[in-house]
């Protein structure tokens, strides 16, 4: 399929079917640690990328494909940022209408001051924001955002947000070791968040390949202290483990270039997923991808990690 793609484990949302609603790597951010590379060019431009009556299609095929026990969250996610697509608000409504599994939107949340995003997104379930920095400087040293998305704009947009949506608003933090792990860093993400009020601020590590080929994730005491500083309202969130799934027939190359173009792959799950999937010797359906064209292997950490040929890993 073209636009939705999973179940996969998410490392928050448990199995998660995944909806893409933009091209890659289509975002305002140019984050240090994205798992899909550097974006390049950045946009702010939101208008309906994908046509919205394909996504829904593709929606109820894999709604149908899956027994509903096998699906935790229907999530809004991707290859860039997904409140960029103008008709998301439509599409979260009519996924409500479809199934009574949660909706989820994973979003940078640097588009949330503005009425028509917002508007949106107040029938989401969930809808999980990132916030990797408490102060200007270091906003734009980890996120690289779009020069009309200053930081003051973004932390006003997630305080209004709360005010009016009443879903769990859970806040994501990215921990960069050296950038915002450390205890001033902390502190000033702290005080940001006593201005949001989150229902929950999830504390995460760059485990996947990061942009950049520097970053590393914080270590131990990094996470002790961000979860000291940031009190009861913080959760570490532990790296997701479970196996992929894909819809019955289609093809196995297609199927794997779809959920990598999303959720980057280490090597030993997509070769644990191969083994699950298809009977065919995994040697020969690496190839094979490797072949397709649409595929690159990236090593980050002393890992192979299996990602779309189309995104911009330097180094």
């Amino acid at each position: 399929m073209k636009y939705v793609f999973g179940p996969v484990p998410s490392r928050r949302l448990g199995r998660s079917v995944g909806i893409d609603t933009i091209p890659l790597k289509t975002c305002n951010w140019n984050c240090v640690y994205c798992q899909l590379g550097r974006t390049v060019p950045l946009t702010d431009e939101r208008r309906e990328y994908f046509p919205r009556e394909e996504i829904l299609a593709e929606v109820k095929q894999a709604l149908a494909a899956h027994k509903r026990d096998e699906i935790d969250w229907v999530t809004f996610v991707g290859s860039g940022e997904p409140t960029l697509h103008s008709s998301l608000g439509w599409l979260i409504y009519q996924v409500k209408t479809l199934t009574d599994i949660p909706v989820a939107v994973i979003t940078n949340g640097a588009l949330l001051y503005r009425p028509d995003v917002y508007g949106g997104l107040l029938l989401a379930d969930a809808v999980l924001p990132t916030l990797d920095a408490g102060n200007a400087e270091l906003y734009r040293r980890i996120n690289r955002p779009s020069a009309r998305l200053p930081f003051d704009q973004f932390v006003e947009g997630l305080v209004a947000f709360r005010q009016k949506y009443r879903g769990k608003l859970w806040i994501e933090v990215m921990l960069v070791k050296g950038l915002n792990d450390t205890d001033e860093a902390l502190r000033e993400i702290a005080a940001v968040v006593r201005r949001i009020q989150p229902d929950q601020v999830h504390l995460n590590l760059p485990m996947r390949p990061p942009a950049e080929p520097w970053v590393q994730p914080s270590d131990g005491f990094g996470l002790m202290c961000a979860s000291f500083i940031l009190g009861d309202v913080a959760r570490v969130v532990h790296p997701a483990e479970g196996t992929f799934n894909r819809v019955e027939n289609e093809n196995v190359v297609d199927a794997i270039v779809s959920i990598i173009t999303r959720h980057p792959m280490r090597e030993d799950e997509l070769i644990r997923t191969l083994k699950q999937w298809t009977s065919t010797p995994v040697e020969e359906t690496l190839s094979a991808l490797i072949a397709d064209g649409r595929v690159q292997v990236v090593e980050r950490y002393g890992v192979l990690f299996y990602c779309a040929m189309a995104a911009r890993y330097p180094g």
